[in-house]
């Protein structure tokens, strides 16, 4: 297991969720502008057929058809906005960045399967790990050893000379 890797998976992955969210939260800001729009639209709407039905009791018909009208039309465009509001995000976007948290998600199970790996091992096999550590420590402790050796050999030959 590379702690390196691990670190990379992670800001890959945080990466790729900030992404997920940032267009998740940008669709539906749009989609709830739209939605507010059209209801502004239907709300005209719905003043126009009351406008008309007014107009209806009270003036000539040439002024109801036409309240009539200008009211069925902001209704059509409100049911269109809302249309387009309810529509899917962009599939592209989406699609890699889903890709992406994915393949950053199974690198970091296979590190994390590695670690594991690593700690049955040492569990299983506690002087498999610490082998490695002991020979380089066996070797610089002989070393000092044999000079230590040489140093108090050193030494007596001289006190004997003298």
């Amino acid at each position: 297991m590379n702690t390196e890797n691990v670190v990379k998976h992670l800001r890959v992955l945080w990466r790729t969720d900030r992404i997920i969210a940032d267009i998740r939260l940008r669709h539906l800001l749009l989609g709830l502008g739209l939605r507010a729009f059209a209801a502004l639209i239907a709300a005209f709407g719905l003043l126009m057929l009351e406008l008309s039905a007014y107009f209806g009791l009270v003036q000539i018909w040439s002024a109801i058809a036409a309240a009539a009208a200008l009211g069925a039309i902001n209704f059509v465009i409100a049911g269109i906005l809302f249309i387009v509001a309810g529509r899917a995000p962009s599939g592209r976007d989406i699609e890699l960045a889903n890709e992406i948290h994915g393949a950053s998600i199974e690198a970091l199970q296979l590190e994390a399967r590695a670690l594991q790996a690593q700690v049955s091992g040492a569990v299983h096999h506690p002087l498999s790990t610490v082998v490695p550590v002991l020979v380089p420590l066996i070797a610089i402790i002989i070393k000092s050893l044999r000079k230590t050796a040489k140093e108090s050999a050193a030494a007596t030959s001289a006190e004997a000379r003298s």
